[in-house]
């Protein structure tokens, strides 16, 4: 790390931009940078530790600055183009994440499906018992001295994690996501194949997964689930409303009964991964089973709160396979209340590819409204609506408008689970509103 330059971050705001600027920060280093001036849940943690975030501007590039460029950002972008003007040395992203990874013993979480959840899990428990840097999905990121781990999630979109030598890989799953760069899924398989080789102690990944079955990698593969041909293995499962317990075995050795205050299968899963690493570093599993217990999750997976008489649930969810998750946590948590899913399309081409299997998932929930499809920075428009796949839903499929959310105030001691990974808060904040205005009027 260069300790006399600024590091600045264009795209600051970015799930895993913030994250690494706060890591950068807490080691020492200048941090500031540029982003959008609309409000997004990651730049609390950017302002409390007073990192300077200033609007897209080529006059914000000066001598002296190392620029860390967003993975969203071209070389065109303006403050990009001005620093290589300037000769001012660029770096991409993942280069930076592979700086940390060498001064470290390095976790990297991959996956299409989880990995948010299994970093923050994995970063919660190590911190807990020996000095840990990690760098989370949801804008959480910490630079600890001399940390002993670094806990990282490692985003298979675009083959970012390719440029990632760590020492171990917990792999959660591998699905065709990303159709606006992945050509299918052997594409998708071929990119897990390369972090696999490169990875240098070992790889932990879900063993119900086919294509993680068929993994070549250089280093031993230890597979984690709930079958009896699985090295580590969840047994006895019991899921209630407080959270879920499991026996955990490696082959035929007991290593304890665990707990954890999540929901949904996929958390108990999520949490063998973190044993099995836990066990391969020689890590006290008592001090686990305790840390596991005090972990409240991640942001934007599964946030919950409650309005007037109904629970609000916020989360990330777009991928057909995880509105499956979390309708299924929110049944396990919820088992005897209605459950309402607003979901957000997220990208164009994402929603033709997935259309069918998004209208299964859908109608897991009891009703189902949908909002206008979200773009990204990279397709803004495209020939499929939101009404499309509202034809497709046996449960509802309503298109609710920012300016008419009335249709979510018919329902009453509900569970509303606004879902995806644009804007959808707007709707959800416009709908809490709605909501309390109308409990004082009752009062």
């Amino acid at each position: 790390m260069d300790m006399d330059a600024t590091y600045f971050f264009v795209g600051i705001k970015g799930t895993g931009m913030s994250s690494l600027a706060l890591i950068l920060h807490d080691k020492g280093c200048k941090v500031m940078g540029s982003d959008i001036d609309k409000y997004t849940f990651t730049q609390r943690g950017l302002e409390q530790a007073g990192i300077k975030i200033l609007p897209f501007n080529a006059d914000n590039i000066k001598p002296g600055m190392i620029i860390v460029a967003g993975n969203a950002f071209n070389d065109d972008q303006e403050e990009i183009a001005k620093a290589k003007e300037m000769g001012l040395k660029v770096m991409r992203y993942p280069e930076v994440v592979e700086m940390i990874i060498e001064e470290t013993t390095s976790i990297g979480v991959a996956g299409a499906h989880g990995k948010t959840s299994t970093t923050g899990l994995l970063a919660h428990v190590m911190s807990g018992v020996s000095p840990t840097s990690y760098l989370v999905g949801d804008g959480s990121g910490k630079g600890t001295p001399d940390a002993r781990f670094f806990v990282f999630e490692a985003d298979e979109y675009r083959r970012h994690f390719v440029a990632y030598h760590p020492d171990y890989t917990i792999m959660t799953n591998i699905d065709f996501d990303h159709p606006d760069y992945f050509t299918g899924i052997d594409d998708v398989c071929d990119a897990f194949e390369t972090l696999a080789r490169q990875t240098k102690k070992g790889i932990f990944a879900w063993g119900e997964d086919k294509n993680l079955r068929k993994l070549n990698a250089n280093v031993p593969i230890y597979y984690y689930g709930t079958e009896d041909n699985d090295d580590f293995v969840a047994k006895n499962i019991k899921r209630t409303t407080t959270g879920s317990s499991f026996d955990v075995y490696f082959h035929d050795q007991f290593l304890g009964n665990f707990e954890t205050h999540l929901f949904g299968e996929h958390n108990v899963l999520n949490t063998l991964a973190v044993i099995a690493v836990s066990y391969f570093e020689k890590i006290d599993l008592g001090k686990v089973k305790q840390e596991l217990l005090t972990f409240k999750g991640v942001k934007r997976r599964f946030t919950e709160k409650t309005v007037a008489d109904m629970v609000i649930i916020d989360d990330y969810a777009h991928h057909p396979h995880e509105i499956r998750a979390t309708l299924d946590a929110a049944r396990q948590q919820y088992p005897n209340k209605k459950l309402i899913a607003v979901f957000q399309p997220h990208t164009f081409t994402r929603t033709i590819a997935l259309m069918d299997d998004f209208a299964k998932s859908l109608n897991i929930a009891d009703q189902v409204y949908l909002t206008d499809i979200f773009g990204s920075i990279r397709e803004n428009s495209g020939n499929v609506s939101s009404a499309d796949l509202g034809k497709k839903i046996t449960k509802g499929g309503k298109v609710l408008k920012l300016d008419n959310m009335s249709p979510l105030l018919d329902y009453h001691d509900a569970v509303v689970i606004f879902m995806g990974a644009g804007d959808i808060q707007k709707y959800e904040r416009v709908y809490e509103q709605l909501l309390s205005e109308l409990s004082l009027n009752k009062n």
